[in-house]
């Protein structure tokens, strides 16, 4: 017996090594192989591009995915496309951290169900807590309280407009210091439980997207296989969401969900990051109908940085999105929504704005209008709609 006891024991021990070994050696070869730049930095722009960029006082981006990947944000990589050190170096004055819970197996842009998921895997081997393994709330939450850790003297987590009015003030007096916000991306996170809209609230998130990339209990994705509205349960969500004041986001959802949504806001709704139809006509994008429909709520649309959302690989292609939004809705509802870390080859990393600035100046975008872009319309849309403290 006693010999049974020791070989187990052996047993034990060399498996918790393996394990500690895959959770120091694995995650980030997946970082680096997910998440790449079609350009690599250093990137090099026009001395008129450069110093307009560096005098633009509020750059932001509506979406990124670096909370997903065990990457210790407060140093700086060379793989990935955000971290802190990044953030300053670029001048991020804000950066929207938004939670994956689940992906499918197989992924795709046309049809995917919830039956799979690839999360579990990379939670498990990411070491991430063992109550988050199985729990879509709890994976949630471990990615909530991974940013606040990197709470420090030169990053802050904003959850409110007045926190980010005097972010705002101290950065005039501090310019190493950026600050982000959370959001959720496909709010299977609930659990079927509206109460779980007062936990993530607490939990500091103040944006959510009703799905991502498969239906779910509040309705449809773009991606899933009913291209449904919203049920009745997402009308209780969208409803209680308005109540504390945390934004809507409509990315990934199914043309159906929109217009269900936009039929029953109350409040300004946007969409964090995609592209538009009218310069890359597919799944994900938006129609000029739900253009004006977001705009019509006084919202923001976020445009990405990848070839998915606007056919093509690099800072033009975004900038020619960015220029067909603003034509047909105006220079107040259009912002950045890179994706950032979200498994897609970027245009580069948050280092590389600049070359949008570039972009936006070779379309002839005047210094104002790059200004709202750039940042300007996300800081002014946060300041009117997060809660006040």
């Amino acid at each position: 017996m006693q010999k049974i006891t020791r070989v187990f024991t052996y047993i034990v021990a060399i498996v918790l090594v393996l394990y500690l070994a895959t959770i120091f050696i694995v995650p980030p070869i997946v970082d680096k192989k997910f998440n790449t730049s079609t350009l690599s930095a250093p990137y090099h722009v026009a001395e008129k591009a450069q110093n307009l960029y560096d005098s633009l006082p509020f750059i932001a981006d509506l979406h990124c995915d670096a909370l997903l990947w065990k990457r210790n944000l407060q140093n700086r990589h060379d793989y990935g496309h955000v971290d802190i050190p990044r953030m300053l170096e670029a001048r991020m004055s804000l950066q929207a951290f938004t939670i994956v819970s689940k992906t499918p197996k197989n992924m795709n842009f046309d049809n995917n169900t919830g039956e799979t998921d690839n999360i579990t895997t990379v939670y498990i081997v990411e070491g991430r807590p063992i109550k988050s393994w199985f729990s879509l709330k709890e994976r949630a939450l471990v990615q909530c309280q991974q940013l606040y850790s990197y709470e420090s003297e030169s990053f802050r987590v904003i959850t409110s407009s007045s926190a980010l009015e005097k972010y705002i003030n101290d950065k005039k007096t501090n310019k190493n210091i950026t600050a982000g916000f959370l959001g959720v991306e496909g709010m299977q996170v609930l659990e079927g439980d509206i109460k779980n809209v007062d936990v993530m609230y607490e939990a500091g998130i103040r944006m959510m997207a009703p799905v991502h990339f498969f239906d779910n209990k509040l309705g449809g994705s773009a991606h899933g296989v009913s291209k449904g509205g919203l049920t009745e349960f997402g009308k209780a969500v969208i409803k209680r969401m308005e109540e504390k004041q945390m934004i809507v986001d409509l990315a990934h959802a199914a043309p159906k969900l929109i217009d269900d949504v936009l039929a029953i806001a109350t409040r300004p709704v946007l969409v964090s990051h995609t592209g538009v139809k009218g310069t890359c006509d597919n799944i994900r994008n938006l129609s000029d109908a739900h253009l004006r429909g977001i705009a019509a709520t006084g919202g923001l649309v976020g445009i990405a940085l990848f070839e998915p959302a606007v056919c093509g690989t690099d800072a033009m292609a975004t900038a020619r999105a960015i220029k067909y939004t603003v034509d047909l809705i105006g220079i107040d509802h259009v912002a950045l929504g890179s994706d950032f870390d979200g498994a897609y080859i970027m245009h580069f990393d948050v280092t590389g704005l600049p070359l949008i600035v570039q972009a936006l100046l070779d379309l002839k975008f005047t210094d104002k209008e790059i200004a709202k872009i750039m940042g300007g319309n996300t800081r002014d849309f946060i300041l009117k709609n997060f809660p006040q403290s």
